[in-house]
């Protein structure tokens, strides 16, 4: 990989753990570390004045969460790597981030030097994007769905089924009710469910309330 001789990224991920990780295998190919982010909004304020060639972001971080960063990284005209990772196996995010103008998509729970195989297919002109390409066509499980869900996201789907809006969600989860709804947005979606009533269905099914 003698194209990242002299290549410098940016890490953004809210676990030290995971940013050491990242850390570890990006300077195995002698890549630069020019910073690391807890939060996507630090991230994209650093770097409208940063130049850089990689960024490596997990797609569930404070704030601007990884494919919204993507988004507006790209929205700027940011012409460099965009890698997400995250720590499911989430098709949803995967085809998301594609969409998103990522270049690969990276699963935690595989081979961490596959942000390397992203890096080089990148430079070579390609995408990366195994776990999307090679997921069978067939429907997901309600497990599988109920898998891809983050944690935020099944707090708002306990408070959906305890009837509370989005305000009172907002307020017991102390974020806007406009971050609820992007929430709500995204968990429907992911279950497949296109009303409340789909939603109160699928979770008696699943014995969740």
């Amino acid at each position: 990989m003698s194209e990242c001789l002299s290549c410098s990224a940016i890490i953004v991920d809210d676990h030290p753990l995971a940013r050491m990780a990242i850390r570890s295998v990006l300077e195995k190919q002698r890549i630069t570390i020019i910073n690391e982010y807890e939060d996507g909004a630090a991230a994209l304020k650093a770097l409208a004045k940063t130049v850089v060639d990689i960024v490596v972001v997990d797609v569930e971080i404070p704030g601007i969460n990884g494919v919204e960063l993507v988004e507006k990284l790209r929205a700027q005209g940011f012409t460099g790597i965009l890698i997400v990772v995250s720590a499911k196996n989430d098709r949803y995010y995967s085809k998301r981030c594609a969409q998103a103008g990522a270049n690969a998509f990276i699963s935690k729970r595989q081979d961490m030097d596959n942000i390397l195989a992203a890096i080089n297919a990148a430079h070579n002109g390609y995408s990366y994007f195994p776990f999307f390409l090679e997921e069978p066509t067939v429907a997901l499980t309600d497990s599988q769905r109920l898998e891809s869900l983050s944690a935020q996201e099944m707090k708002v789907m306990s408070y959906m089924l305890s009837g509370l809006d989005n305000s009172q969600i907002g307020a017991a989860m102390f974020i806007s009710a406009k971050t609820v709804s992007t929430y709500k947005t995204r968990l429907m979606e992911k279950l497949g469910c296109k009303s409340l009533v789909e939603l109160l269905s699928f979770a008696h099914q699943n014995k969740l309330t």
